[in-house]
């Protein structure tokens, strides 16, 4: 079961939550991480800047982002018109929708780039692993091209929690990334991140 985030028991520094722009940043290490991807959005919405976000974890919530806007003395819409999601529910539609990401900036041009349950979705044990092997490696290579736009993105993933072979595939994202932060709950429940770039470490 996933643990819920209260309101006020996030990080007690509101930076936490500021991907920084031009680089790549993988999130891990809790067990809601799909819900906590959304606390990244209320500052680049508030300066007005355009989201994309590919919900590969099926958890995007608009209640929540219409919950910032309102503590924020703002109607939902101020917020939701700034929001482009597109779902995956399976590992090729995700690969699918990060090869697209550059002809739909054509469009929608953003300044973040959100992309969660990458590589969760290979671990799919539905699909054959050479077949999610392909595909994760397909899915890396559009994340690549994006690495030197002027683009924020962010990856979270709950892959620290699952015991499979294919946990090699978040050693391979983690080569990628420019950070990799880990989100641990304190015993006040408030939340802290480590960047565990230099030494990810996997549960056994």
């Amino acid at each position: 079961m996933n643990e819920p985030i209260a309101p006020g028991r996030g990080p007690r520094n509101h930076q936490t939550w500021i991907l920084p722009a031009r680089e790549l940043t993988l999130v891990c290490g809790h067990s809601n991480i799909g819900r906590l991807a959304h606390y990244f959005l209320p500052h680049v919405l508030l300066a007005g800047r355009q989201v994309l976000y590919l919900d590969g974890a099926n958890r995007f919530d608009p209640l929540l982002i219409a919950r910032f806007a309102r503590d924020r003395s703002l109607a939902p819409a101020e917020f939701n018109r700034l929001i482009r999601i597109a779902r995956a529910f399976a590992c090729f539609q995700l690969t699918e929708l990060l090869r697209r990401v550059r002809e739909f900036l054509r469009t929608f041009p953003v300044d973040l780039l959100i992309v969660t349950a990458l590589p969760d979705l290979y671990f799919d044990e539905d699909v054959r692993e050479r077949q999610a092997a392909t595909a994760f490696e397909s899915a890396l290579e559009g994340l690549q091209q994006l690495m030197h736009s002027q683009l924020a993105i962010g990856v979270f993933s709950d892959a620290l929690s699952f015991n499979t072979p294919r946990r090699k595939f978040f050693q391979k994202l983690t080569a990628q990334e420019n950070s990799v932060p880990k989100i641990e709950t304190q015993a006040d429940h408030h939340l802290t991140l480590q960047n565990v770039k230099e030494e990810p470490r996997l549960s056994s």
